[in-house]
C-alpha cells in the first residue's frame, strides 16, 4: 500500500528508518497466514520464494557435525577461510570471476551482504540507480545507507537498456545496481549490455552492485557474473561488486548463508569495517554448512531443472491467456499484468485470496518512488501508475501446488473479464 504522506511537523526529529515503508511481501504473507489461520483451509502459497526442494542432508549432518564436535569458535570476520577460499575457487571456475579471500565476505544471507556493500560505499548526497521494477528490500536497504534512490526505465520486456540507465543518472550518481537474474521480474542480461552498463559506469566513476542471488536459475541464455567482465582490469581499477547466496541454488533458505566479493582493496576494507560493527564474525557451524554445499553441484542442477519444468509445464497457460507476454529468461519468479481483468493489483489480489485461497503479491510492491527530505527522511512513498495492474508469482513452489494455484488464478481472471 502507499505509504501516506505525514504532514511535515510530523518528520521532526524522526528518524529516517522510521519513515521507510514496510514490504509489501511481509503484509502479503501475515495475510495469507491468517486467512489459513481463520478459515482453516490451506492457502495456495504464490507470494513468496520459498522453494519446494530442500537442503540435501549432507548439509545438515555438517551443520550438526560442526556443532557436536565443539566447531563453534569464532571465525574472522571476513569468515572461515576454508570456506573462503574454497569461495574463490568456485568464483573462478563457474563465473569467471578473480577474486582474492582479502576481498571475499560470509554473510549472512545475500541480503545482509548486500546492505553492506550499500553502508560501504555510500557517501553523502550520492544516489544510487535502482530499476524501476524492483526487489523492495533494494530500496530499503539503500534508504538505510544513507543513499538517495533513482530509478531507471525498463523495457517492455523488462530488460535493461544502457541509454535508459544513462538518461536517468544525474551529477550526484555514484552507484548502479544490477539484478541478473532480477527479482520480480525473471530477466536475464546478456554480455553486450553487461559490458555496456560497466563502460558507461566506468566513465563516470560509478561504482556497481551486482546482485547474483539467481545466478544458478537462467533459462534461456547463460548466466554472465558481470565481475567476470573486468578479469582483465587491474583490481585497484575496478568497480563491481558482486553479492551470491545459498538459499537459492542449495534451498538453505534459513540458514542464512551468502558471500560477497568486493572489487578493490579499499572496498573490502570498508566492507570489513561495517562487517566488525554487525556481526562480528557469522555463525561458525552454518559456515561448515556451506563448506559442504559446495560439494554438491550436481544438487544445484537438479533444483535448477525443477523450477525450469515449472516454468515451461505451466506458465505457458498464463503465456496463452494474455496475462503474460512472454516466460521469465531466468530467476524463480514471473510478473503478470492482469489488466484485462479491469482489477488493480491490490483489488486482484486481495479478491484472489478471499474466493480461491491463492496468495499473490501486487507488483505496486515493487514499484515505490519514494521522496524524500534534505536528511534522507521519506515523506511519502506512491507506486509508479504503471505498476498498478502487474502481480508477481513464485515458480519454485511444488509441481501441484503451482499447477493448482494457476489453474484458480485464471479461473478468477477470467470471471472477472466476464463481469467487466
Amino acid at each position: 500500500m502507499p505509504l501516506p504522506s505525514p504532514r511535515p511537523h510530523l518528520l521532526d526529529g524522526a528518524p529516517v528508518a522510521s519513515t521507510i515503508p514496510s514490504s509489501q511481501l511481509h503484509r502479503v504473507f501475515r495475510e495469507a497466514d491468517d486467512r489459513e489461520r481463520v478459515s482453516g483451509v490451506p492457502v495456495t502459497k504464490l507470494h513468496v520464494g520459498e522453494p519446494y526442494f530442500t537442503p540435501p542432508p549432507e548439509v545438515a549432518q555438517a551443520l550438526a557435525q560442526a556443532v557436536t564436535t565443539g566447531r563453534t569458535e569464532y571465525t574472522a570476520v571476513e569468515g572461515l577461510l576454508e570456506l573462503r577460499e574454497r569461495l574463490v575457487r568456485k568464483l573462478a571456475d563457474e563465473n569467471g570471476v578473480d577474486t582474492d579471500v582479502s576481498r571475499l565476505f560470509v554473510t549472512p544471507g545475500s541480503c545482509q551482504g548486500l546492505a553492506a556493500l550499500m553502508q560501504a560505499v555510500a557517501e553523502p548526497g550520492a544516489e544510487i540507480l535502482l530499476p524501476e521494477l524492483h526487489w523492495p528490500i533494494h530500496l530499503q536497504q539503500a534508504l538505510l545507507a544513507g543513499l538517495r534512490p533513482v530509478f531507471y526505465p525498463l523495457g517492455r520486456d523488462y530488460r535493461t537498456d544502457p541509454e535508459s540507465v544513462l538518461a536517468a543518472a544525474t551529477a550526484n550518481t555514484r552507484v548502479l545496481l544490477i539484478n541478473s537474474p532480477a527479482n520480480p521480474t525473471g530477466a536475464v542480461l546478456d554480455t553486450p549490455t553487461l559490458r555496456a552498463l560497466i563502460d558507461m559506469a566506468r566513465a563516470r566513476g560509478w561504482q556497481i552492485i551486482s546482485d547474483e542471488a539467481y545466478e544458478h536459475f537462467v533459462f534461456d541464455g547463460e548466466h554472465v557474473s558481470t565481475a567476470s567482465l573486468e578479469r582483465d582490469v587491474p583490481v585497484p581499477e575496478r568497480i563491481v561488486h558482486s553479492s551470491y547466496s545459498f538459499s537459492k541454488s542449495l534451498a538453505m533458505t534459513g540458514y542464512r548463508l551468502g558471500y560477497l566479493s568486493t572489487a578493490t582493496d579499499r572496498t573490502a576494507q570498508a566492507v570489513r569495517i561495517v562487517q566488525e560493527a554487525n556481526l562480528i564474525a557469522m555463525s561458525t557451524p552454518v559456515q561448515y554448512a556451506g563448506l559442504e554445499a559446495l560439494r554438491l553441484g550436481h544438487v544445484v542442477r537438479q533444483n535448477h531443472t525443477m523450477v525450469r519444468t515449472n516454468r515451461d509445464d505451466v506458465l505457458p497457460a498464463v503465456h496463452d491467456a494474455g496475462l503474460l507476454p512472454e516466460l521469465p529468461a531466468g530467476g524463480w519468479y514471473a510478473v503478470l499484468d492482469i489488466a484485462p481483468t479491469g482489477l488493480s493489483a491490490e483489488e486482484f489480489a486481495a479478491g484472489l485470496l478471499k474466493t480461491r485461497n491463492v496468495a499473490v503479491v501486487p507488483g505496486t510492491g515493487f514499484a515505490l518512488m519514494p521522496r524524500l527530505d534534505a536528511r534522507g527522511r521519506v515523506t511519502s512513498a506512491e507506486p509508479a501508475p504503471w505498476s498498478r495492474h502487474l502481480i508477481r508469482i513464485a515458480m519454485c513452489v511444488a509441481p501441484q501446488v503451482l499447477r493448482d494455484g494457476v489453474r484458480e488464478l485464471l479461473e478468477f481472471a477470467r470471471d472477472r473479464r466476464g463481469a467487466a
